[in-house]
């Protein structure tokens, strides 16, 4: 199947409009990172608390963001998974022990509760145990001498419920009457309140683990860079490796130009999608040039530049098929797929979009811009001298 048959496009004719293009949005990614919002880190790579807090209703970030300031919080990120009303809140707070889990936990349950009837717990952020405390002390079922393990168990299923069944919070007192009785609903409606929201889990990354793993990101994106040098090297010439190598440092650059400009986290897995891009970015490369390689021994007598010309040409329907097709796939998990898959989509969108147009624009005049370079300084035609030898 191809789009496009027997094209004659000169794309090295525009190669000043390519190259204006990646300028702006280079620089301007280069101006957020150093001026604007430097580089946003997320909390695997600086370290912190990460609190997943679940609504019974659609949140207000507005609101949230008042309520955490009101209560002294700050430094403090959020982002919303929408499809779950789930909300993840990122602290500063680099301590890695039990209670600094428990600290972080209850600074935002007391933040979001604000203004919570006084003698009353959050029926959705209590524990089995306070649960059972409660029931123990009012004893709605009258259980006698078995009391403690009977309410030990009505306390389980209760919080069981409550996470299996409701995501983590209540949005009715009336909703216990499913897994328990009415008298222990009428005791949890005397004794307890409904917030609106539950915490349902609560992570910490420690700073030298999150300096470790900056080292590590660092690392895999500049061994694999070296790699692609290397074998291209071996497979072309080493001026197509230097070209390689550019490309994708142009296309990491702007993508993440655009994490700092959107003021986007970069995590784990925002790193995954990089290194995925390199590979992407690499593959189409290699594709024009070993076209490129293919025309320079049938057509020796024409110039380098109408040589590309001709090869970007020849692959612009296939790149055309496979970017498009590996596009929409992540344009659709960008759109669709929640929250926790955002970031790593994100990049992998404007990767693609980067990655598809650098092989064209930025790579090809590249090696052409060093082949006529040293064509002029030697005197001789601008062909790459292996590709003469081989043909």
């Amino acid at each position: 199947m191809e789009f496009f048959r027997n094209t004659n496009i000169d794309f090295l004719g525009k190669k000043w409009y390519f190259l204006a293009f990646s300028l702006v949005f280079s620089i301007a990614g280069v101006l957020s990172m150093l001026f604007w919002h430097g580089i946003p880190l997320g909390v695997d790579f600086r370290g912190g608390t990460l609190v997943y807090v679940k609504f019974a209703s659609p949140p207000n970030d507005d609101q949230i963001r008042a309520q955490l300031d009101k209560a002294g919080l700050r430094n403090f990120r959020i982002q919303r998974d929408p499809a779950h009303n789930v909300v993840l809140i990122s602290l500063d707070q680099k301590e890695t022990s039990e209670q600094a889990l428990d600290q972080g936990k209850n600074q935002i349950i007391g933040a979001l509760e604000g203004a919570a009837p006084a003698g009353k717990p959050d029926l959705n952020n209590a524990s089995s145990l306070t649960i059972q405390s409660y029931l123990l002390e009012k004893d709605p079922l009258h259980a006698g001498a078995d009391a403690s393990q009977r309410y030990a168990a009505e306390a389980k299923v209760i919080t069981d419920y409550r996470y299996k069944d409701k995501g983590g919070v209540f949005s009715s007192m009336d909703e216990l009457s499913a897994v328990t009785k009415p008298e222990v609903v009428a005791a949890f409606k005397d004794g307890f309140f409904l917030s609106g929201f539950g915490v349902r889990n609560v992570e910490i990354v420690g700073p030298q683990v999150g300096k470790q793993l900056q080292g590590q990101a660092f690392k895999a994106v500049l061994y694999s860079l070296a790699g692609m040098l290397i074998y291209l090297g071996f497979r072309f010439e080493w001026i197509y490796g230097v070209a390689a190598v550019i490309t994708v440092f142009h296309d990491t650059l702007i993508t993440v130009g655009a994490f700092s400009l959107t003021n986007k986290e970069i995590s784990l897995t925002v790193i995954a999608a990089i290194l995925t891009l390199v590979g992407y970015s690499n593959n189409d490369t290699i594709v024009v040039f070993d076209r490129i390689r293919e025309n320079l021994k049938l057509l020796r007598r024409e110039k380098l530049a109408d040589v590309v010309n001709r090869a970007i040409n020849q692959t612009l329907s296939r790149t055309i098929l496979t970017a498009g097709l590996t596009f929409l796939t992540v344009l659709a998990l960008f759109l669709f797929g929640g929250e926790v898959l955002h970031g790593f989509s994100f990049a992998l969108v404007i990767g693609i979009l980067i990655g598809t147009y650098s092989s064209i624009a930025i790579a090809a005049p590249i090696l052409v811009a060093y082949q006529e370079w040293r064509a002029a300084s030697r005197g001789t035609a601008s062909v790459p001298d292996k590709a003469r030898a081989k043909a």
